[in-house]
């Protein structure tokens, strides 16, 4: 096998993997596209994982597929990102084919119901880990907290949408910290 097939081998594996194992998609997929991408594979920095996810969330689309289609763009180039993006949907394809298959049987099953109150439960964990994780390496002063704070005194309350608080949370940090650096030099 070429290197180059190894490399999208292993690239469409590794998306596969945060495709299969990841209940409840978007910021639960988080943990484990960072266990992938950075501890696993080192495409990436901490930091720059972090930057991905912003980026990811910053378009429209899921931000596992934006994720998964900027690794492999950033890897490979167009040929990368295809490859990430089947990786990652391939699984999620592949089960709504069953489920849709035997849906009737399943919806009025009480151990899959079980199973899936369960799932939800887990998918809060995995979503409070990730935030957690993202926080300890973005938030670093009391600015960034107060940013931190505010915006997801916004979100939980509806009052600006996420695209809104992303635009006005970089532009705060912009004149935030362009003025700390000028005073910094004064």
């Amino acid at each position: 096998m070429s290197s180059k097939l190894k490399d999208f081998w292993r690239l469409f594996t590794a998306f596969f993997r945060i495709g299969a194992f990841t209940f409840g998609g978007g910021f639960a997929m988080l943990p484990l596209i960072e266990k992938e991408v950075v501890d696993r594979n080192g495409w990436a920095e901490r930091d720059e994982i972090l930057d991905i996810f912003a980026l990811a969330q910053s378009v429209p689309g899921a931000i596992g597929v934006n994720t998964a289609v900027f690794v492999g763009g950033r890897l490979y180039g167009i040929a990368g990102a295809i490859v990430a993006l089947v990786g990652v949907i391939t699984p999620s394809f592949l089960i709504i084919l069953v489920i849709a298959h035997f849906f009737a049987q399943f919806k009025d099953n009480p151990y899959v119901a079980s199973a899936f109150a369960g799932l939800r439960g887990a998918i809060i964990g995995l979503i409070a880990c990730a935030a957690v994780r993202v926080a300890r390496t973005a938030i670093f002063d009391r600015f960034g907290l107060a940013v931190a704070v505010t915006a997801f005194f916004l979100s939980v309350n509806g009052i600006i949408p996420a695209v809104w608080l992303m635009v006005l949370g970089g532009l705060a940090g912009y004149l935030y910290y362009t003025r700390k650096k000028q005073e910094k030099t004064l």
